[in-house]
């Protein structure tokens, strides 16, 4: 993110007048151009380098690069390095190229949209790109909010829109924004031309919920709240077009200043290597300033078992032992050579295209397939340990179904067995009954349907002659008012004083008397009408805990759908004396013009009227969870991935589908919840929880089990996780080792009513606290920034757009996906990426360290043991491709055994496959290896003689030899590390030994003598020496010796120590099953009373309905066909 294109001066208020851009071009604001790409044309070579030099080993090649273009220190040709240095740079920077390629496509793709801006006296089509603060802009219906804007007006009553939210916080109702009175009306041209107010607010910030100004004009001052304001992102929805002026534009967007920034990711692997680079570093200068020190004291009294002694042309011995140290660095570096880097970096490629191909990773439906973004991920996929999700359109679909509901006691929609009745396209409900009660007329389902149709604060909107548009503070809403719709109760048309219904056929009209709204304190809501017959009834509904609290004593209250998962709300009516109703409507409307406690006074009031209730019934709404989520969530918790769910959904709706999806339990020991507006109540509550938690723990030590099966649950909302100037709460240094202390100890964690910055703050808390590799995965764009914070990102190309998808480092469909993703692929990129580095680092000390005993034998005179063609190609060509084959083809267990068995994935999350213990281990096989390698062919060549009775007594001749018997063993090694061997695997191993003898015979044949004498001056050494039975009885002796002592540890350790690895292995084997309990466990939880109501987030309509404001003058046409919008 380019976050340099700031402001040079630190704004602490801002000042807009609109239609003057010479006046704002004097505060330089940011125009609307957005870059999420990290290059351009000029800054990528240095950038780029500069990132790629960040890796030491790159760093570490460029010197010795530098070093072998010296003659007199370089016994090796500077291509055996320049070669492969140049092939890792430019193969990375072509991928990070590619990468920042389709970022500016999407940025273009965004900047390049088309814009009304009002400019010369007309509307001009303008580029985003082009749209600067202060324009006045045009949107129309259904188009994207181009810049954060102030709302001017709009085509609907009282400067009215509506507009939807889902990128910024998840949620696709629509919620409702009004211009200022005093603008309402310009709604043509030549108004807005004139119209030259000057806003003052708040600089940029990323606060999604609160916005601060004040408007000035004509010689007045009006306030400005977040009401007032259109943000980028939102969708013009149900709203024929709207005027806004530009406040905040750009990177200084609210949504912008979200998103994040966007980081250089590198996997624990690679820092891992950064750190072995340097002991390996710091290793080959000890042995090298031992040999030179060797070489300054002896140089001139060689052994007399001494090869070869290679003089140097210089009298000084001080200056003749610093070549010479210059000399081994170079001979020694192929300890770790470039061509691992080549290798990491193909594996990873390799890797990622397995993922893209999965094809039991395609979506069909939505023809979407999974898509590896990243190449430099793949192996932290088998580390992770915390998985950070969004909730809405990532667990869940987004899509409220009217699933069960109790009526008068008697529960309906419980035979799921049953064909579901179809009354309108979309609505489904599986219980035949209540569609006869329905037609029975019962008094009681009827009533029940009844306050369904009355009691809400959806509104109407005539699209069009004959469609009706029901416009929805919350999902929940819409489908309650859409099920009773296809139950025979219609809700046709409202007026401030009126609800008109459409019961069973016959057209009836309430009179409305009040609405006593819903807000967070309340969790319900009820209406109060007068019927035909000139009843008043009042009907309520809300979270059946409130509900049930304020019921008739009489009343029976057995309604529990929560218990199962449901969003559940309690339905209940009253029936009101005249006398009292006037009484108490006389104190409402007092209580309605007071100044001050306005709100007090009339939450008093409406908790007078809504005593004594009876019960109707319940409903219960299934937020549709996406296909499999519970089985993921089940199987990534017995793979001790611990998942933790941010949304900016309430308390209620983020726990009914914990419980949903088997993230909370009945059977857990205790939930937490953590909900606190000032610093002492949170770390009141978190320090109760935390003591309860260790308590219960702890209490009996005797029972250690108990301890292991404690199971705890957090739920923390985002007011006690606020952090800003005013609030410091549970992010703040003071508290965030309490929170994540204790949230670690939990098996689940909710986070709810988070901002997108706060939700990249708890990712960031576990990533600099506990070092454990974190994941995020989401699909709006109030998800990027914790998708850019965390170590891996995976974006859904879900119903919210394609933000996250194109921020992620990882993309597919649905969240089950996520499964195979770290279970198979993840798993299986970090397997085979252990395996290859472990032998590739055994293989190179074996290789380079026979140079460290030859140098006992030369005078420590750098003289290499094998030729300058062997050191070039043995990494490159001999054995390169054996290695490439078992890092990208192994498998020690197949993909089904890899789901059916999660404990597998946990060796990644501890870091056992290659860590600094491994790198040990592999370290003293190679020497081991190495001094075999040296003495027995050092050995065997005193006391061996030809055929013919002469002795083996040229250097050369030992060279091939060694350089064999190394090639045979470590090709022989590789092949008892492969777990998995194809038809690519033999052609690979097979193959790289018989190009090695081929390139053996064809470099010191007479042809290639005649064309490059001085290059391959050894003509017939290989066909002399690989002619003796002698040579390769020490061959076969020396691979035997080198091979089996690893292979007896192998086979002792599996029978004596055996991992759950070795025993599904050997349970594979033997087609039998393992005993390992592999099925997640399934509870069958109890009943509880749980508060379900997932209404809407904010107040709702009522006010606006009562005052009248979003109506339209005229009737409604009695031939609709009503529908609804289904968002």
């Amino acid at each position: 993110m380019a976050f340099w294109r700031r402001s040079t001066y630190l704004e602490k208020e801002r000042h807009v007048k609109a239609n003057a851009r010479d006046f704002n071009d004097k505060f330089s604001y940011a125009d609307n151009r957005i870059k999420t790409s990290k290059y351009d044309i000029f800054t990528f070579l240095p950038i780029n380098l500069f990132e790629q030099l960040q890796r030491v080993a790159n760093a570490y090649f460029l010197v010795l690069l530098t070093l072998q273009l010296i003659p007199e220190i370089s016994s090796l040709s500077w291509f055996t390095t320049i070669v492969p240095l140049v092939l890792v740079l430019v193969i990375t920077a072509v991928k990070d190229a590619t990468d920042d390629y389709f970022r500016h496509k999407s940025d273009q793709q965004v900047n390049n949209r088309q814009s009304q801006v009002l400019s010369g006296g007309s509307l001009q089509n303008e580029k985003w790109m082009n749209v600067r603060v202060g324009d006045i802009i045009k949107l129309e219906n259904n188009q994207f909010v181009t810049a954060d804007i102030l709302l001017l007006c709009s085509s609907e009553p009282n400067g009215l829109c509506y507009i939807e939210t889902a990128e910024l916080d998840g949620e696709t109702n629509l919620k409702v924004r009004q211009a200022l009175t005093i603008t309402s009306d310009l709604g043509d041209i030549s108004k807005l031309m004139d119209f030259d107010g000057e806003v003052v607010c708040e600089p940029p910030n990323n606060k999604l919920d609160k916005f601060t100004g004040t408007l000035y004009w004509r010689d007045s001052k009006y306030p400005l709240d977040n009401g007032k304001v259109l943000l980028r992102g939102c969708v013009l929805r149900n709203t024929e077009w709207c005027f806004g002026m530009v406040i905040f534009a750009g990177l200084q967007t609210k949504l912008m200043q979200n998103c994040g920034r966007t980081n250089f990711k590198r996997t624990s692997i690679d820092k891992l290597m950064n750190t072995l680079v340097l002991w390996v570093s710091h290793a080959l200068l000890l042995h090298v300033k031992l040999h030179t020190v060797f070489f300054a004291q002896g140089r001139f009294c060689i052994s007399a078992v001494a090869l070869i002694y290679k003089p140097r042309v210089t009298s000084s011995a001080v200056f003749s032992g610093f070549l010479t140290f210059w000399s081994y660095i170079i001979n020694l570096n192929t300890v770790v050579p470039i061509s691992l880097y080549v290798s990491v970096e193909v594996l990873r490629l390799g890797h990622s295209y397995f993922i893209n191909w999965d094809r039991k990773m395609y979506h069909r439906q939505t023809d979407t397939a999974a898509e590896a973004r990243t190449t430099t991920l793949n192996e932290e996929l088998g580390q992770v340990e915390f998985v950070f999700s969004d909730k809405t359109g990532t667990l869940t679909q987004n899509i409220m179904v009217f699933s069960k509901c109790s009526i008068n006691g008697r529960k309906y929609g419980m035979e799921l067995f049953e064909t579901p009745i179809n009354t309108q396209i979309g609505f489904k409900f599986y219980d035949g009954s209540l569609s006869e009660a329905v037609k029975l007329e019962d008094a009681a389902v009827q009533e029940f349907f009844r306050l369904l149709a009355l009691c809400h604060t959806v509104m109407l909107e005539e699209k069009s002659e004959g469609l009706l548009v029901y416009q929805a503070q919350s999902p929940d809403e819409e489908a309650l008012v859409t099920a009773a719709r296809n139950f025979g109760f219609v809700f046709r048309a409202r007026t401030p004083e009126t609800i008109t219904l459409c019961e069973m056929g016959r057209t009836v009209t309430y009179h409305l008397l009040a609405i006593l709204d819903f807000n967070n304190v309340r969790k319900r809501m009820s209406v109060i009408v007068r019927n035909p017959q000139g009843q008043i009834k009042l009907y309520s509904k809300g979270a059946d805990t409130v509900i049930f609290e304020r019921l008739d004593p009489s009343s029976d209250t057995s309604c529990e759908f929560a218990g199962e998962g449901l969003r559940t709300l309690a339905l209940a009516y009253r029936d009101l004396d005249e006398n009292h109703f006037e009484v108490w409507m006389k104190k409402l409307l007092f209580a309605s013009t007071v100044i001050e406690n306005r709100e007090d006074q009339l939450a008093v009031l409406y908790e007078e009227i809504e005593q004594g209730l009876k019960l109707l019934g319940a409903t219960a709404i299934e937020d549709k969870l996406q296909e499999g989520v519970p089985e993921t969530i089940a199987c990534l918790n017995l793979a001790d991935i611990k998942i933790w769910v941010l949304t900016g959904d309430k308390l209620e709706t983020a726990m009914n589908i914990g419980y949903s999806c088997n993230l909370l339990r009945d059977d857990m020991n205790e939930v937490f919840v953590v909900s606190g507006h000032t610093l002492l109540e949170v770390q009141h509550r978190a320090g109760i929880a935390g003591d309860a938690d260790k308590s219960d723990m702890f209490a009996d030590d005797s029972a250690f089990e108990e301890t292991v099966i404690a199971e705890y649950a957090l739920v923390i909302n985002g007011h006690s996780l606020v952090r800003h100037s005013k609030c410091a709460h549970a992010l703040e240094p003071q508290l965030e080792h309490v929170l994540l202390d204790l949230a670690c100890l939990c098996k689940a964690v909710i986070c709810c009513r988070v901002t997108p910055m706060q939700k990249a703050q708890v990712v960031e808390l576990v990533k600099r606290h506990r070092g454990a590799v974190t994941l995020a995965i989401g699909d709006g764009a109030n998800d990027v920034s914790m998708i850019k914070t965390a170590h891996i990102g995976v974006g859904l190309s879900g119903q919210e757009g394609m933000q996250a998808a194109l921020a992620s480092d990882y993309s597919f469909a649905q969240f089950r996906y996520l499964q195979r993703l770290l279970l198979v692929h993840g798993r299986w990129s970090y397997f085979r990426m252990c395996h290859f580095l472990r032998y590739f680092f055994y293989k190179n000390f074996a290789f380079t360290l026979v140079h460290f005993w030859y140098g006992f034998f030369c005078g420590f005179s750098a003289q290499t043991v094998y030729d300058q063609w062997f050191i070039t190609l043995f990494n490159i060509v001999y054995t390169s491709l054996p290695v490439l084959g078992m890092g990208l083809f192994d498998q020690d267990v197949s993909d089904h055994n890899s789901l059916r068995y999660p404990g597998l994935y946990k060796p990644g999350q501890r870091n056992l496959l290659f860590n600094k213990r491994q790198f040990f281990l592999c370290t003293l096989q190679g020497m081991g290896t190495s001094f075999l390698l040296f003495f027995i062919h050092y050995g065997a060549f005193f006391a061996m003689a030809r055929e013919d009775g002469s002795h083996f007594s040229d250097q050369q001749a030992f060279a091939v030899t060694i350089a064999t018997s190394l090639v045979i063993v470590v090709t022989v090694q590789i092949g008892l590390d492969t777990h998995y061997w194809t038809a690519v695997n033999h052609l690979f191993i097979w193959g790289s030994v018989a190009v090695y003898f081929v390139i053996l015979f064809a470099i010191q044949s007479n042809g290639i003598f005649g064309i490059f004498p001085s290059h391959f001056p050894f003509i017939g050494t290989a066909s002399s020496c690989l002619s003796e039975k002698s040579v390769w009885l020490v061959i076969l002796l020396t691979t035997v010796v080198c091979v089996v002592p690893g292979l007896a540890v192998s086979f002792l350790r599996v029978d004596l120590f055996p991992t759950l690895t070795d025993k599904v292995r050997v349970g594979s084997l033997l087609n039998k099953k393992s005993k390992v309990n592999r099925n997640p466990r399934r509870v069958r939880r109890t009943s509880s009373h749980r508060s379900a109501y997932a209404f809407s987030h904010q107040q709702g309509y009522g006010e606006l309905i009562t005052s009248g404001k979003n109506m339209r003058t005229g009737t409604v046409s009695p031939t609709l066909v009503l529908k609804t919008n289904m968002h």
